[in-house]
């Protein structure tokens, strides 16, 4: 009876570490890749000295294209893909629903909100890290104004708690219109931040998402078997002794701030959080001990494969957002109707 959960472990094991192998061979590969083309040996060795603080006299040009430039984007966009599918996953197994992602409760109307007013005013009392900050505010603005809409009953049902993101969505969406037709002619860079971008980012910008993800990884794999039972239903899992109310706000907290810090990084994100917690369940289970960790490697490859895409190999530069959704459409599509197709047999 014992051997074949320790066979799906052991399979679920091998599939992390080769996702985490694939991940970083990736970050080597792609970080060669780009306008100045820069041998992958090269590209390790300058990664190495950067490490150790030693300077490469001999290229300094390559150095600081690797360094300066398109490590901390790659970087970024690993730490933002990773952060979004873990909010995903986080929110499919919360909210009892196959279509929930980090935008269903209007984390991301949030943040659009509060970076197009910044926009629209010319704020700067923070200096360039502004937008993120104003982006930031509005998401978890809009989080704790969800939460106060449906948590009366202290339960924070998932019933409610979707029903109260698609009204504070609505209503955002609305003053966000408001807010482009009076912008006039920033209107284009509201529109630009909106489709995200992971041009121009910093090694701040890869710290601040990359810390951010891993402390919220790390609180949800904490909560991840009270996750699995409160899957089970919230009478079941209170006869097991879960405190629904208490870990279902811990959680939603978390993985919202997740998603707020990365859509104020990068703009707005879409089918990372919806698709890839989908695949994964595929290759680990529904176990969310192991689903977490696969999806966040699973969301970083494809946020950096999209974003190497668009940076390295496309003639002109497409916004990410646009690139994912291209991608994450169809994709869902096919998950949609082999889900149906296998319900159908079953």
């Amino acid at each position: 009876m014992t051997a074949v959960p320790r066979i799906r472990t052991a399979r679920a094991g091998l599939m992390i570490t080769l996702l985490a192998l694939v991940l970083g061979g990736l970050v080597v590969i792609t970080t060669s890749m780009g306008f100045i083309p820069i041998s992958p040996g090269e590209t390790l060795g300058v990664m190495w000295d950067g490490l150790r603080g030693a300077a490469n006299l001999s290229d300094q040009l390559h150095q600081s294209i690797i360094l300066e430039v398109r490590l901390p984007r790659i970087l970024t966009a690993v730490s933002v893909g990773f952060g979004l599918a873990v909010a995903g996953t986080v929110f499919q197994g919360l909210l009892l629903n196959p279509l929930a992602d980090p935008f269903t409760l209007g984390v991301s109307s949030g943040a659009a909100f509060g970076a197009a007013l910044a926009l629209l005013l010319g704020l700067t009392f923070l200096g360039p890290p502004t937008l993120c900050a104003m982006a930031f505010m509005g998401a978890v603005a809009t989080l704790f104004a969800v939460i106060t809409m449906s948590g009366r009953d202290s339960e924070l049902s998932p019933t409610n708690l979707i029903l109260s993101g698609v009204i504070v969505s609505a209503i955002l969406s609305a003053g966000l219109s408001l807010i482009k037709y009076l912008a006039d002619d920033r209107v284009s860079v509201i529109v630009f931040w909106l489709m995200g971008s992971f041009v121009s980012r910093t090694w701040y910008d890869a710290l601040l998402t990359t810390v951010t993800g891993l402390s919220g990884f790390a609180i949800c794999l904490y909560f991840a078997r009270d996750l699995n039972i409160m899957s089970l239903g919230s009478r079941s899992a209170k006869s097991l002794g879960v405190d629904t109310g208490r870990v279902r706000l811990i959680l939603l907290l978390t993985a919202s701030l997740i998603s707020a810090m990365c859509v104020s990084v990068s703009g707005i994100i879409g089918f990372v959080g919806l698709i890839i917690p989908h695949l994964m369940r595929f290759v680990v289970g529904p176990d969310n001990r192991w689903l977490l960790p696969a999806s966040g490697l699973g969301g970083a490859i494809l946020l950096l494969l999209a974003d190497t895409l668009t940076r390295a190999v496309l003639p002109h530069e497409v916004p990410i957002g646009v690139l994912t959704a291209l991608i994450g459409g169809p994709m869902f599509c096919w998950i949609f109707s082999r889900t149906r197709s296998g319900r159908h047999r079953g």
